[in-house]
């Protein structure tokens, strides 16, 4: 069986980018052509994902840190073996997947739109976009073929998208309750709980636009950030995106921040209702800042990796830590905290 050394473009085999031309020659992905090879290169590809499935599904909390692996998954996929073929292992695993949750479903809708974000990724990949364009095209791309396909299906079960939206926020909030009462909090802690249900759901309702667009952006960076090192070792196309951890966010975002804190403050709930959603979207672009300011001390003070992952899990796992993350990306629009004009000089 023959190989052949390919700087993979996607979607058509020529080199698609001045970083890509410039790879030496023992990075060059070596992919044998033949088609018993390509096909197990797929199968391969469609269990890894169909597993992050099944861990996602079957793993509480910690499965959704698994599937966000599928993106990256996805993306490897595209550009390794170009659009058309690289798409057979996000359709197959969508078949397996709606044929495992017994049809469309709102889990079935996140499944696809993380696999239609990988997807998409490797699109722009192509496009050889800075990191600001790559993210805001791929997660508007995401983003409306998810309401698209959330107003088809209503269409189809003759129902409000509202109404099934609230219908499943609500559905998921009884869940809730009955897994606090079966962990034995007390009867009191869940009668107060029960009766602000309804608050709850209508306060979540409102705020789903900003809570899906701030998921996928989180979906997004940790693709970014989990495909580099993948696609490096096969010496596929990744664009020049440069150091992340010396981005920061636009100065103009702060302008936001202070219009979403104003609106939130007038006793008008439509307003209160589009404030927090802007506010909530913010607060996830900040929260990428910072992250990348605490990457930025991590990698100068050359921590060990191990350390490293103790950090970023301890972040993820303690809100107050959270939060602080997100002051700090926000405060470094005045404090700097990287000095990046000294460090451009």
């Amino acid at each position: 069986m023959s190989a052949r050394p390919i700087c993979k473009d996607p979607s058509g085999g020529r080199l698609a980018t001045p970083s890509c031309r410039h790879m030496s020659e023992e990075k060059l992905t070596v992919l044998p052509t033949g088609r018993s090879h390509l096909t197990t290169e797929l199968f391969k590809g469609i269990a890894a994902v169909l597993l992050c499935f099944y861990a996602a599904t079957h793993i509480p909390v910690i499965g959704f840190f698994v599937s966000l692996l599928i993106p990256p998954l996805v993306l490897f996929h595209r550009l390794r073996f170009g659009r058309r073929i690289g798409a057979v292992v996000p359709v197959v695993s969508g078949a397996v997947m709606t044929a495992a949750l017994d049809g469309a479903s709102f889990e079935m809708l996140f499944f696809f739109e993380l696999m239609v974000l990988g997807f998409v990724l490797g699109e722009m990949f192509e496009k050889n976009l800075s990191i600001e364009r790559t993210v805001i095209q791929a997660c508007a791309v995401v983003t409306a073929s998810g309401a698209a396909c959330l107003i088809v299906y209503s269409g189809f079960a003759g129902t409000d998208p509202m109404a099934m939206v609230s219908a499943y926020v609500d559905r998921n909030l009884q869940m809730t309750v009955a897994l606090y009462q079966s962990i034995g909090l007390s009867e009191e802690m869940l009668k107060t709980i029960s009766e602000s249900l309804e608050m709850i759901r209508d306060i979540l309702v409102h705020i789903l636009p900003a809570l899906v667009i701030a998921s996928v952006l989180f979906a997004t960076w940790a693709a970014l950030i989990i495909s580099k090192p993948l696609t490096r070792r096969y010496g596929l196309l990744y664009p020049d995106f440069g150091r992340l951890n010396l981005w920061k966010a636009p100065d103009v975002l702060v302008w936001g921040v202070i219009g979403g804190g104003i609106a939130l403050l007038i006793p008008v709930s439509v307003l209160r209702m589009a404030g927090a959603n802007v506010l909530i979207v913010l607060m996830t672009v900040y929260f990428f800042s910072g992250i990348a300011i605490v990457s930025y001390y991590l990698e100068k003070k050359r921590f060990p990796l191990f350390f490293r992952v103790c950090v970023y899990s301890f972040i993820a796992l303690q809100q107050i830590v959270f939060f602080l993350v997100i002051g700090i990306g926000f405060f470094d629009t005045w404090l700097n905290f990287r000095k990046l004009e000294t460090y451009k000089e």
